[in-house]
């Protein structure tokens, strides 16, 4: 849902004598602009305490409130003169030159109230816990045979290289392709079994968590002699990584600690069964004489990750405990957040992206890519392969329609506080 379509309706629209309307943008939900002014003056509360004594806690809930706090002051300026423009703009006793003069003031601040409404929507969305955090793309072949498999290279190859553009540090953690030796597809892919790429980046979590789920391509394949068009899939998860080597982290939040209960990534190492095999594959004489492949079961859950990237056991073994943690860290998120949307609104459910929705289309016939659930299509499907700015136009438009469906999600819990403040009164 774009801006207008979700907060357009919540003013009114002014008239001038000719009939010409007068638009309100930058207007917010009053649901949305209620939060920020709960949430701003608790801010100048905060401050007040702390210029009195000084407080860790408070001093941390100040920064965190800052941002809203610092943007509803300006969207209020900005506020006060587009209605005294609007006044202007309008007014019969002024004459016609001031008038115009008013309405072309207007149009600059009622532009920069655009802005500031979209910075305050985005300062009052809930910050994700992996938001900050590193993060772990892992794609795998969907449906349809060998090409399924070239086409998740395809999308190795692309992410790759949008990392590389962005100045993106990435990491091959797993590449493991068929056994089949000299299959290719149309761009020259290989035929991928499974793969993870490391993005060691700060905050790559939050750009990528929209990458997330069914890819679908429709192509023809290298080995098609007709030219009949093919459909196949790939599926891609985003998973938090860690920044340190060693697994811990240096923020404050439990969340990001597995050496801590209470943390997503925690794990019992008692509830893991550890096996060890022979790596297969290419490697000469070293695949046969030692034991360096590692497959890891966390037993409650069933979730195996096998790893034999490496000729040595002991890094294979860090690798897939890494994996192993950011995978049960995701499920138990998604655990939390789907419950957290069952008792707050079962409206919320109906948007929310799961690993088997159809997220994405590559039409290569038609040059298009299409974004199922921000509604994008755009052309110049080979600059989207090679990860270039037609692929960041995607990925921001994916970003948007993130952004908005978390401010329909806040619209319905300020709904319903309402409601059951006001059933509590009767």
């Amino acid at each position: 849902m774009s801006r207008g379509s979700l907060v357009g309706r919540f003013l009114p629209v002014l008239v001038t004598e000719s009939g010409d309307s007068i638009g309100t943008a930058g207007s917010v939900p009053p649901a949305l602009l209620e939060r920020a002014r709960r949430i701003t003056a608790e801010h100048s509360q905060l401050k007040c305490a702390l210029e009195n004594t000084f407080d860790s806690k408070t001093a941390k809930r100040i920064g965190e409130t800052q941002g809203v706090a610092q943007t509803l002051t300006e969207w209020d300026e900005a506020q006060r003169a587009a209605d005294e423009l609007r006044s202007m703009a309008s007014a019969t006793e002024e004459d016609a030159e001031l008038r115009q003069l008013a309405r072309e003031e207007l149009d600059a601040t009622e532009t920069r109230l655009g802005g500031l409404a979209d910075r305050l929507s985005e300062s009052l969305m809930p910050k994700h816990p992996f938001g900050d955090m590193p993060c772990l793309l892992e794609l795998r072949p969907g449906p349809g045979g060998l090409e399924g498999r070239f086409f998740t290279d395809s999308l190795f190859r692309m992410y790759q290289n949008y990392c590389s553009r962005l100045g993106y540090r990435s990491r091959i953690v797993k590449y493991e392709t068929s056994e089949s030796i000299g299959d290719t597809g149309t761009s020259g892919e290989l035929a991928l079994q499974e793969a993870v790429l490391e993005i060691q980046n700060t905050g790559a979590y939050d750009l990528f968590r929209g990458e997330a789920g069914i890819h679908r391509v429709q192509r023809v394949p290298a080995t098609e002699s007709k030219g009949r068009t093919h459909t196949s899939a790939a599926a891609v998860w985003v998973l938090p990584s860690f920044s340190d080597a060693d697994g811990s982290s240096s923020s404050e939040d439990t969340a990001q600690n597995y050496d801590d209960p209470e943390s997503l990534f925690y794990i019992n190492s008692a509830d893991v069964r550890t096996e060890t095999m022979r790596a297969r594959g290419a490697g000469g004489q070293h695949v046969n004489k030692t034991e360096s492949a590692i497959r890891l079961t966390h037993i409650p859950t069933g979730t195996v990750v096998s790893m034999q990237d490496s000729r040595s056991q002991h890094s294979n073994r860090e690798t897939a405990w890494k994996i192993l943690r950011s995978r049960l860290a995701q499920r138990r998120r998604e655990e939390r957040e789907a419950e957290a949307r069952r008792l707050r609104d079962a409206v919320l459910s109906k948007s929310q992206v799961t690993r088997t929705d159809k997220i994405r289309t590559y039409n290569y016939s038609q040059d298009r890519v299409t974004d199922h659930r921000c509604g994008l299509d755009v052309h110049n499907l080979p600059d989207v392969m090679e990860g270039g700015e037609t692929l960041s136009r995607i990925i921001e438009a994916v970003r948007i329609w993130q952004r908005d469906r978390d401010v329909q999600a806040i619209l319905a819990e300020e709904e319903a506080d309402a409601a059951g403040k006001l059933k509590g009164k009767k």
